[in-house]
């Protein structure tokens, strides 16, 4: 049965997260996007799918987002890392897990592989963009909008979705004292990297280079041919929940 209900993190923020308990010793931890929340499709794909495999689900919203407090300016990815290593250590209380990634959610689940490492059982990156705020922010930002940063004010960067970003001098700080594409990491797991080509958000070559960083002997990464950052299509969602019935078929 899903239930959505508030985590009260150490540092005393309201964390929302939807959780769906299995029959089957295992979880999927979904990790979502930048500015993103629960009401995403691929996490109501991906927790009817759940329930239908009789394995638990997991979802949460980092402090900023959607329903869970704090303004998002305040934070960055290292804290969103901490709080996902602390929910997923005090929410699941079998230790099996799957993480799966979206976007910055891969960055996320990537650096908690070395935290997590004993428990997790595969990890899926979906149009993963680790090191996205050195990589496309502040490698593509003006002179000027890199001043108005530093400075300490808010930069709002304009994204594909209609909306716009808020960009804080944290958020790059922090980025950068998180960055994983450059390291080596050890995963005794299989990995799975979808992407699709008519990406214009993050280019494939994030998860071409992450496919380098990730040193698993089972590693896999599938080119979705029409598919956007969002790869949320009843196609791209397909092969997703195809790979992923094959890994917990697989799960030991």
């Amino acid at each position: 049965m899903s239930k959505i209900k508030f985590f009260l993190s150490k540092n005393k923020e309201k964390i929302r997260y939807k959780l769906i308990q299995g029959k089957k010793p295992l979880t999927i931890v979904f990790l979502h996007g930048f500015m993103s929340d629960l009401m995403g499709k691929k996490i109501q794909v991906l927790a009817k799918f759940c329930a239908k495999q009789k394995v638990s689900f997991l979802a949460f919203e980092y402090s900023g987002h959607g329903k869970s407090s704090g303004q998002l300016s305040d934070y960055g990815i290292g804290d969103w890392i901490e709080q996902s290593k602390e929910i997923i250590e005090k929410i699941i209380k079998n230790k099996k897990i799957i993480l799966v990634g979206s976007s910055m959610g891969a960055w996320i689940a990537i650096a908690l592989i070395s935290k997590l490492k004993k428990n997790i059982k595969a990890f899926v990156g979906i149009a993963s963009a680790p090191d996205f705020t050195k990589e496309i922010m502040w490698k593509g930002f003006s002179k000027k909008v890199r001043l108005l940063i530093n400075s300490g004010k808010i930069h709002y960067m304009s994204s594909s979705y209609g909306s716009s970003y808020p960009i804080s001098k944290k958020l790059i700080l922090d980025g950068n004292k998180n960055l994983v594409l450059k390291r080596k990491i050890i995963c005794n797991f299989p990995i799975r990297l979808f992407h699709g080509l008519k990406d214009k958000v993050v280019a494939v070559s994030f998860s071409i280079q992450l496919s380098k960083t990730l040193l698993s002997k089972d590693i896999v990464v599938n080119l979705q041919e029409h598919g956007d950052h969002s790869l949320s299509h009843k196609e791209d969602l397909k092969k997703i929940k195809n790979e992923l019935a094959n890994l917990i078929k697989n799960s030991r």
